[in-house]
């Protein structure tokens, strides 16, 4: 049973505080404003938009050293929902990891939409939860509790591949708000 805080109380937090605890693990919810209570678990999960990144490495990094941090942001330039705001040859979690040397960065969760968290479904599929990172063990324990959940985890590869999955996530994002899919759907990956 692992022990998981989740920094931010919106649709994405409550969508994976729900499954931490479906899991049968211990589940620490912590709105952002809630700086003064301390971080307790051993994996953290950044389930905020990319613009507080900032704000909680300047709060919480030293806290968060020695920790899995689950980075689940997309980039994405809301001024023209047009733009990652990241180099191209880069991602949030890249730069996270910069920010936080001490901790094992692990991007996930930033290709699925709530809805598909708490059904645990995209249509006939499984949800599947897309993981990278550069720390076997640390993608490992973020995959242990997606599965006890009853989602399915693939390992996307090392936290290169979090460029990718940003852009994925871009892209069914600009889908959805295009009405071109539902904010209920999306991208499947099937076995």
């Amino acid at each position: 049973m692992a022990n998981i805080s989740i920094l931010g109380t919106g649709n994405m937090g409550q969508a994976i505080g729900g499954l931490v605890a479906k899991g049968g693990n211990t589940v620490q919810q912590l709105n952002t404003s809630n700086a003064g209570e301390a971080v307790s678990g051993d994996i953290v999960i950044l389930a905020v938009p990319h613009s507080a990144l900032a704000d909680i490495v300047a709060t919480r990094g030293a806290e968060l050293a020695g920790k899995v941090v689950v980075d689940i942001t997309n980039p994405v330039d809301f001024a023209t929902f047009d733009n990652l705001t990241v180099p191209a040859d880069g991602s949030a979690a890249a730069e996270l990891a910069k920010a936080l040397p001490q901790s094992k960065v692990v991007k996930a969760f930033n290709t699925n939409f709530a809805g598909t968290l708490a059904t645990g479904s995209l249509g006939s599929e499984t949800t599947a939860v897309l993981i990278a990172g550069d720390d076997a063990d640390a993608k490992a324990a973020v995959a242990e509790f997606v599965t006890a959940a009853g989602l399915r985890a693939v390992d996307a590869g090392s936290l290169k591949r979090a460029r990718e999955l940003e852009s994925l996530a871009f892209l069914q994002m600009t889908l959805a708000a295009g009405e071109k899919i539902s904010w209920s759907g999306g991208f499947a990956a099937v076995a």
